[in-house]
């Protein structure tokens, strides 16, 4: 797989989307003439139009295997024992007769720091029913001479390996100091032909994301003309072969080069491969599929085309264009690394290898192209696929068996489908294909309930579910949610979902609880049953809402358990604690407590506290802060209840979704160097916001190590400055003094801000405990812009949101903004352009069908791009509450549109 890559002499952030991780390191450039490829719109839908997409719910996902180390490959039995390695050297069984895990035994595999290297690869034989053959891909060292070897084992019905059986079939040459690129997945056509990937082995962090052709002295292993351009090196390639019982290997007809051709390797079925990390062969066509980790380059360059992860598909034996293409065949140009000097693109047809480190042809079979492949940013021509970090995972195409007797086997819909999945993206598509198996259209799988933990193998078993080794978190760490996994698909009846939704879970003795549930189950017509459990123990209750009464003080386990008439049962806890109740805590101003306004900077308020155990206020337990955040997410609702608001950062939350987290810890070294290191290099270097964000965005190396960062072009430069402050703050004290229970509070810093973003001031109190625990209550006001900008509202309906307004032509379309005070508001103002159209804006509260607080009516503009500005009184229902501004289209407007740019808030 593609090599993280860190910063170098910036920094090693990986912001929204951390590089493709594990095993790769890539490179690209700018576009030569592309392959036009004709884009399918929609995905097709199986042979019969009856066979309809399952449904999310009826997936059952079931952790077999937790908290594994690195986890690589995996392969499962006929009898259902699934075995998989670690990259470490261990070999376990998973036994579903026990559902337990086993140590097998540890591979003492060579090169294990060098990060690509160790345990690679595993399958087992298509006969293994009968000889129990299992296949390894491992790193050893022979002599002075790191190696990968592809050695075959006996294993023992019970799960003993027989460690003198070891048979060496194949050994591939191994620049150990190279720590990128190993490939290392295993797979079986229907004729017993043994197919093994294997990555380029070369330097990719010097050639900037573009391809890696080197040729200057020296530099032999930034040069992958030596390794997946060479005819003569295995390398960058799919082997086939086809083992024998003796332990040796003869060569299938059909590969790519003849046997006994001049400079060329008769294992060689694909050649040009970058880091074909997983593989698969279709065991009815015995076509190979495989997911290529493509180069880092964020943007077209001088050297050829920006970065792309493929899935590709060989029917028959083929060059697949590494280094000189990648894609739909987008060529590099011939860049001369010594002059800088750009030559001319490579030939499709003809690619010529001149490098003097290249042993076999000079001419090369013309390269074929990707089925799919997909940038950094959104792909134009598969735009499903989304954006962000990539690392595409090949994996298995199954076939709906119907005489099969399963109860979990996937359905029809998916018959001859391809699996991919992607380790940054954390997703798994399907692939659909024809009865030729030329591309279709892609379909998710699990898309609302999916959550994978970085996929890195895939396969189906012989009774039809579907298997995934996971690796967990972040590249390199032993992660706690490393696991095994089994999807099943469910035909049949469906567990029902406990849900407990009782509120009442405080307060004092003798505590008189509502037990209300809010269950459900998929299968309509299903009866239910309840059981209501005290502390795992007592049944309290068999009623859908019982009442309870707590006599005695403690903190108590309610568990409900909801069965249906098949027998299929869930449960739901929830913790009651009685003897203690929460303290009040409010805040009030005499100003408005949702908008800060321009030209004011003074806000009072007071804080008072009450608290029904203790007798007096503890000063010590009283936290009041303020705290001024630049930026929000487009529809982030700060309210006062959230513990979010006291808390929320933008660029920690834009760093949450990505995933930064792969290569990169707060304290902990990954891939790249921890969060804090890097905030602590830059603490008090004034350009290092400006200079890093473009270092996130371009990528490139750095002083952190050998490494260098990817490409994050699909990042704004705002949003990428925003995740360098959080990073930057790492390393900040901490201010822990309260301002005191009632005063005035100076607001200033929106002024540098163009009058945006958000204050919040929060107000918490810590009682004594009553008779049990401590309870903590936190309130917040939170203030926003006075003029809110209409994209940035917190509810949508039938609206379209752009960049910098909103647009509306149905009629009683909508925004909202939640949780408004409109003290001292006594009208609003609106930048609106009405193409068209006339009708009115209503502002209702708490509803769209709410009581009517204020009315603009609009007219058509005579000037199409002049935006008009227009007052209307609105009058305060006091209180908070939601507002809602609901287009109505007068009756004699049908067509039509109108856009809000802002709406302001008026204050006397």
């Amino acid at each position: 797989m593609r090599k993280l890559k860190y910063f170098k002499t910036s920094l090693t952030l990986c912001a929204a989307v951390c590089i493709s991780v594990i095993l790769f390191a890539f490179n690209a450039g700018r576009p030569g003439t592309p392959v036009r490829f004709k884009k399918p719109t929609a995905i097709k839908q199986p042979k019969s139009a009856a066979i309809k997409k399952p449904e999310d719910n009826r997936f059952v996902k079931t952790v077999l295997s937790n908290d594994l180390n690195e986890p690589m490959q995996l392969a499962i039995a006929p009898d259902m024992r699934v075995f998989f390695i670690e990259r470490a050297g261990n070999f376990y069984v998973y036994n579903p007769a026990d559902n337990k895990t086993t140590l097998i035994y540890k591979f003492p595999v060579k090169a294990v720091e060098k990060i690509l290297q160790g345990m690679l690869g595993m399958t087992i034989d298509p006969d293994f029913r009968t000889n129990n053959y299992i296949y390894f891909y491992y790193s050893t060292q022979v002599g002075d001479a790191y190696k990968n070897r592809l050695s075959r084992f006996v294993i023992s019905k019970n799960s003993v390996l027989d460690l003198q059986s070891e048979k060496v079939l194949l050994d591939v040459p191994l620049d150990a100091e190279v720590s990128a690129h190993s490939g290392g997945s295993l797979a079986w056509d229907k004729y017993k032909n043994l197919y093994l990937s294997t990555g380029d082995n070369t330097v990719p962090f010097e050639s900037e994301g573009y391809a890696p052709i080197d040729m200057r002295p020296g530099r032999t292993t930034f040069d992958a003309e030596r390794s997946a351009g060479n005819t003569n090196d295995l390398r960058g390639k799919i082997l086939r072969i086809h083992p024998e019982a003796n332990g040796t290997y003869t060569i299938p007809d059909g590969n790519l080069f003849k046997k006994r051709t001049l400079n060329t390797l008769p294992e060689i079925y694909v050649m040009g491969c970058r880091n074909p990390y997983r593989i698969s062969v279709d065991p009815e066509t015995s076509i190979l599929y495989w997911g290529e980790v493509g180069p880092d380059a964020g943007t077209d360059g001088k050297q050829g085309p920006r970065g792309y992860d493929e899935i590709n598909q060989a029917k028959k034996a083929g060059n697949f264009g590494w280094p000189f293409f990648v894609g739909d065949n987008k060529p590099y140009t011939k860049y001369d690394f010594k002059t800088q000097i750009v030559g001319d693109l490579f030939d499709v047809n003809a690619p010529e290898n001149l490098s003097p480190n290249n042993t076999g042809l000079k001419i090369l079979p013309p390269a074929q192209k990707a089925m799919v492949w997909f940038p950094y940013d959104v792909s134009p021509e598969f735009p499903v696929l989304g954006k962000g970090g990539r690392c595409i995972i090949g994996g298995p195409v199954y076939h709906y068996n119907p005489a099969l007797k399963s109860n979990t086997k996937f359905p029809e819909y998916y018959d001859k489908v391809l699996f991919v999945g992607d380790y940054m993206r954390n997703w798994i598509f399907g692939v659909r294909m024809d009865e030729n198996q030329n591309y279709t259209g892609l379909d998710q799988l699990m898309e609302t309930n999916g959550d994978f933990r970085r996929p890195i193998d895939i396969k189906f078993g012989p009774e039809g579910s579907f298997y995934i080794l996971e690796y967990g978190s972040a590249y390199g760490l032993d992660n706690p949610d490393a696991r095994l996994v089994r999807v099943d698909y469910n035909a049949g009846n469906r567990a029902p979902v406990a849900k407990i939704a009782t509120r009442d879970t405080i307060g004092l003795k003798p505590y008189k609880v509502v037990l209300n549930q809010k269950s459900f189950d998929y299968d309509a017509d299903d009866k239910l049953s309840y059981k209501w459990l005290l502390n795992d123990k007592t049944v309290i209750s068999t009623a859908e809402n019982p009442v309870y009464t707590f006599l005695k003080n403690g903190v108590y386990k309610i568990t409900l358990k909801v069965t249906d008439a098949g027998g299929k049962s869930s449960t739901d806890t929830k913790v009651i604690k009685v003897g203690n109740t929460p303290p009040q805590v409010a805040i009030s101003t005499s100003a408005n407590s949702s908008f800060f306004f321009p030209g004011e900077q003074t806000f009072d308020y007071k804080v008072a506290i009450k608290d029904r155990e203790d007798k007096t206020i503890d000063p010590k337990r009283v936290k009041i802060g303020i705290n001024y955040i630049a930026r929000v997410e487009n529809n982030q609702n700060l309210t006062g209840h959230q513990e979010i608001a006291p808390t929320y950062n933008y660029g920690k939350a834009l760093m949450a979704k990505s995933d930064c987290k792969a290569c990169h810890q707060i304290y902990t070294r990954v891939l790249g160097p921890p969060f804090i290191e890097v905030a602590k290099r830059y603490a008090g270097n004034k350009k290092a916001v400006d200079m890093l964000a473009v270092k996130i965005i371009k990528g490139g190396g750095g002083v952190w190590g050998e490494h260098a960062m990817s490409a994050h072009p699909q990042l704004s430069k705002d949003d990428a400055s925003e995740i360098v402050k959080y990073i930057l703050t790492l390393n900040e004290a901490k201010s822990t003094a309260s301002l005191p229970r009632q005063g005035n509070i100076t607001l200033k810093d929106h002024v540098a801000n163009n009058n945006e973003g958000r204050y919040i001031l929060t107000a918490s109190y810590t009682d004594k405990g009553g008779a049990i625990t401590p309870l903590t209550t936190t309130e917040s006001i939170v203030l926003r812009p006075a003029k809110v900008q209409a994209e940035s509202a917190d509810i949508f309906d039938n609206i379209d949101k752009r960049e910098k307004a909103v647009y509306a032509t149905d009629n009683k379309a909508y925004f909202g903004l939640k949780n408004v005070d409109l003290k001292n508001i006594v009208q609003l103002t609106y930048s609106y352009l009405s193409k068209n159209l006339n009708g009115t804006i209503e502002v209702h509260i708490d509803s769209p069908d709410g009581q009517v607080i204020s009315t603009l009516n609009f007219t058509a503009a005579a000037d199409q791009k002049q935006f008009t500005r227009q007052s209307t009184p609105v009058t305060d229902p006091q209180g908070k509450h939601d507002l809602y501004f609901v287009f109505t289209k007068n009756k004699r407007s049908t067509r039509g549109e109108i856009s809000v740019d802002w709406v302001s808030f008026d204050k006397f």
